[in-house]
């Protein structure tokens, strides 16, 4: 079960590093944040609905799932706001990197709020990954880093967090995966129509190109994402899955290298390594905790032996 969470969690988080390989171009020809998410949040909404009613799964919800999948719905679109914001301020590569701070808010609200204890192993390897994540954002010509960007990613981090948890602790926390996301995904998109009715109405796309952009953000980076993310919390909980998000940093920063011509550094290449190694500590976490404690002595009334 557990070698299954940790597919779905590198699968969740690689693929949702893809989000500024499709969303930037669509946003580069003028159209604005809210009209883009809501297209992103309907198109998820109906290829989810679409692939339910091809395995004839039930879209049936009882009064009580209602405020959690609300609260899920809001959320998301609050994690994506800020996230999408932050690509004014921030290089994709560097705001990815901040959006990965989002397992320090899983850890903190899961000991907090639940009592949950962090195994050491899964300690050292956030420690190691923030590590990378620090060098993949520090720059090496001296620069600072945009504080109203920043601020951004950590709202969206934080809102990423309070996701992944409620998916886990929640009411819902035993609902099929589709149907949490295909409804999580329908209340985002809710969010974004009423915003976009706002401010002046929902803008029509500039052309062919970005609705082939808007398909592939809706399919890679929301449907496989989200559902993939909920299986890995089902699966392994929400603190490896968090962790396992390590992924995401390392596919924003490629595409930022490969698609947008960032620079690729020393500390890029670091950061990327140091996250590559947390990632597989907390894949063989159980495996290495078993090696330890079979090489530890066994003791006896008479001491070790």
């Amino acid at each position: 079960m557990k070698v299954k969470g940790y597919f779905w969690g590198c699968l969740s988080s690689s693929t949702y590093g893809l989000i500024p390989l499709f969303a930037i171009p669509i946003l580069g020809k003028g159209m604005l944040y809210d009209s883009l998410l809501f297209y992103r949040f309907t198109c998820t909404s109906l290829l989810i609905a679409i692939m339910m009613l091809f395995k004839k799964e039930s879209f049936a919800i009882t009064r009580k799932d209602l405020l959690p999948l609300i609260s899920l719905g809001v959320l998301f679109a609050l994690s994506a706001q800020c996230l999408f914001w932050g690509y004014q301020y921030l290089a994709v590569g560097t705001a990815a990197t901040i959006l990965f701070l989002y397992p320090v808010f899983v850890a903190l609200l899961m000991a907090v709020l639940f009592k949950e204890k962090i195994p050491k192993i899964s300690q050292l390897a956030i420690v190691i990954a923030f590590l990378g994540v620090s060098l993949l954002y520090k720059g090496e010509n001296g620069t600072t880093l945009n504080p109203f960007g920043i601020g951004l990613l950590l709202l969206s981090a934080f809102m990423y967090a309070l996701y992944i948890v409620i998916v886990n602790k929640s009411s819902i926390s035993n609902m099929a995966g589709s149907k949490l996301t295909l409804y999580a995904m329908v209340f985002s998109s809710i969010f974004f129509l009423v915003k976009s009715l706002l401010s002046g109405g929902i803008q029509a796309f500039p052309d062919t190109m970005s609705v082939v952009d808007l398909v592939m953000l809706a399919l890679l980076s929301t449907v496989i994402s989200n559902i993939a993310m909920v299986y890995s919390v089902q699966y392994i909980g929400s603190t490896a899955t968090a962790v396992l998000g390590a992924m995401e940093p390392v596919t924003a920063v490629c595409v930022g290298v490969f698609a947008f011509n960032e620079l690729f550094t020393k500390n890029l290449a670091m950061g990327i390594l140091l996250i590559v190694i947390a990632v597989s500590l907390i894949v063989l976490s159980d495996f290495i905790s078993k090696k330890i404690k079979f090489r530890l002595p066994h003791k006896t009334k008479f001491g070790n032996r």
